[in-house]
C-alpha cells in the first residue's frame, strides 16, 4: 500500500512538472510531416537518450532511449535512484527532407503489461519538431504534454 502511495505521489509531481500550455493533439495518425519542403535533404537521427525539459523538479521526470526500431520512456524520482518504465513501443526513423514529423508507436505489452506506472495505450503519438520530442502523458485522469530535449 505504502509503495502505491508513492507511485501515486511521483505521479502526481511528474504531472505537476509537465507543461500545459501546448495545443492537444487531434488524434489522427500522423506520418512524416515535411515542415518545409526546402529544407535538408539528411534524415534526422533521433537515436540516443532524451530527458523532460519541461520538467519542474529535478527529483521526478521522464527520460527516454531511441534505438533502431523502439523507443522507450521511463518515470525517474528519488533523484534519479528510481526508474519506472512508463512506454515500450517502435520508433520509425525520419526519411530525409524532414524537419519535424509524427509517428505513432505500437506498444510493446510484453514489457509494459506487468509495468505499474506503464501505460496501458495501444498506441502513441510522438511529434518532433523544434529539436523536441512531444507526446500526451494520462494519469490520474489527467493529461498533459511531455517535451523531451536530447541528452548531449
Amino acid at each position: 500500500m505504502r509503495k502505491l502511495l508513492l507511485m501515486t505521489l511521483i505521479v502526481m509531481l511528474l504531472l505537476a512538472g509537465c507543461s500545459s500550455n501546448s495545443s492537444a493533439s487531434d488524434g489522427a495518425a500522423q506520418s512524416q510531416k515535411p515542415a518545409d519542403e526546402s529544407k535538408s535533404q539528411v534524415a534526422i537521427d533521433l537515436t540516443g537518450e532524451w530527458e523532460q525539459s519541461d520538467k519542474n523538479s529535478e527529483d521526478s521526470y521522464q527520460i527516454a532511449t531511441i534505438t533502431e526500431g523502439t523507443i522507450e520512456v521511463y518515470w525517474v524520482s528519488d533523484g534519479g535512484d528510481t526508474t519506472s518504465l512508463y512506454w515500450a513501443g517502435t520508433y520509425e526513423a525520419p526519411e530525409a527532407g524532414v524537419d519535424s514529423y509524427s509517428w505513432d508507436s505500437v506498444n510493446d505489452t510484453e514489457k509494459t503489461g506487468m509495468a505499474l506506472m506503464a501505460s496501458g495505450d495501444e498506441t502513441k503519438t510522438f511529434t518532433y519538431e523544434n529539436e523536441q520530442i512531444s507526446y500526451s502523458v494520462t494519469a490520474l485522469g489527467v493529461t498533459t504534454t511531455v517535451r523531451l530535449e536530447r541528452v548531449q
